[in-house]
């Protein structure tokens, strides 16, 4: 689901079910992490491992601990860059040279409605009149759930670009539907605050895609060199 989302340099490798994916296990230093941890955070914390180490395996980069840094932001190893999404049933890593790409992010939510009153703390008013249209033109897709997914994946291509938290309401974000096929389409993120140097040049605009499918929603944003 996710791989469908990222350009052919990326690899990404996903996990359903609850269960830890067949042979996974964590270094010592991961697993200090989440030692005290109840068992379905361990759980969901060495199943995204496992995935983000197969795809250190098939981009032919030995595997190695993938320890949290500055703001939760994994710590990837040296030429790669990467992200990492997880919830109730599903997980998933993604993974690819950094002179492929300079930044990306990914996300995945169930297809579920947002609690009440958390979709007005993290969207704009604009974005919540276009959600309404959408709606009303779409009814089957959960849209408030997927603004909230595509916020993730913005701020996970963000952080690793320019080190700064990114508020919710900080990105202006357009959902685009595709004709042909209404449940995935494409995303285009506006910064409302300087966008990252990327090669010299200011982002002022990071895009992605999206897809609904199997009770998930699931979200990419991928920011190139040029």
């Amino acid at each position: 689901m996710i791989e469908e989302l990222l350009p052919d340099s990326v690899v990404a490798v996903e996990a359903y079910g609850h269960d830890e994916p067949e042979n996974a296990t964590l270094y010592p230093e991961e697993a200090a992490l989440v030692a005290a941890a109840v068992p379905k955070r361990r759980r969901e914390f060495t199943a995204v491992r496992a995935c983000a180490r197969r795809a250190m395996e098939k981009l032919g980069v030995p595997p190695q601990p993938v320890l949290p840094g500055e703001r939760g932001a994994p710590r990837w190893p040296a030429g790669l860059t990467g992200s990492m999404t997880h919830c109730d049933g599903y997980c998933a890593a993604a993974l690819v040279r950094a002179a492929d790409l300079a930044s990306l992010g990914i996300d995945a939510e169930p297809h579920g409605p947002l609690p009440e009153g958390v979709l007005e703390s993290v969207s704009l008013p604009g974005e919540r009149v276009r959600l309404r249209e959408l709606a009303g033109r779409y009814p089957a897709v959960h849209w408030d759930r997927l603004l909230f997914s595509a916020k993730e994946s913005v701020y996970k291509a963000w952080f690793p670009l320019t080190g700064k938290w990114l508020d919710f309401t900080e990105a202006d974000i357009e959902i685009l539907v595709d004709p042909a096929q209404p449940s995935g389409g494409t995303l285009r993120a506006e910064l409302l605050v300087p966008g990252p140097l990327v090669g010299g040049v200011r982002r002022g605009v990071l895009e992605g895609r999206w897809t609904v499918r199997g009770g998930l929603v699931a979200t990419s944003v991928t920011v190139p060199h040029a």
